[in-house]
């Protein structure tokens, strides 16, 4: 649909993040993958390699951390990206130049979407997760604030730190 110029698909790199290093319980509670979709990976990079489409994998790193590198990189060289992904994590990442695809569905996230969802712009997002803690990724956030109070304190202070400053 989008006849791209340009298509890589990205895997999480073998071995633990950086993440699961400072912060064990990090994705701690999600159960292992389930054998059957184990056994399919290799057949995916066997399609992949025979499409011809780069797949970009480094040890020790999550696939939206390359994902995002190479996204942001890319709207850089003046491409339009577009990033087929459920991970809420890369809204932080919308723009001009950069837009989030649902694989589950039809719908596309650009800038005015964030806003419209969260009251917030992308470039808060990770606060906001901050903030509120992100359930599936078993990331805790501060005792007592939800998504609607994290909202309400980033439009009024705009920031994580600016919030965190003013705690009194």
């Amino acid at each position: 649909e989008e006849e791209p110029d340009a298509l890589a698909v990205v895997f999480d790199g073998p071995g633990p993040t950086t993440r699961h290093r400072e912060y064990p319980a990090y994705k701690a509670h999600r159960p292992p993958m389930p054998d059957g979709l184990v056994a399919q990976i290799p057949l995916v990079h066997r399609v992949l390699d025979a499409m011809r489409v780069p797949v970009l994998m480094m040890p020790g790193e999550e696939a939206d951390d390359i994902l995002g590198t190479v996204a942001v990189r890319a709207a850089a060289q003046d491409y339009r990206v577009r990033l087929v992904t459920g991970d809420k994590d890369l809204l932080q990442l919308v723009g001009e130049r950069i837009l989030v695809r649902d694989p589950l569905g039809p719908r596309t996230t650009g800038p005015a979407e964030v806003e419209t969802r969260y009251g917030i712009g992308p470039a808060q997002v990770p606060d906001l997760l901050a903030l509120m803690g992100d359930s599936s990724d078993n990331i805790p956030g501060v005792p007592g604030v939800g998504e609607k109070t994290a909202r309400a304190l980033l439009q009024r202070f705009g920031s994580l730190e600016e919030t965190l400053g003013r705690v009194d």
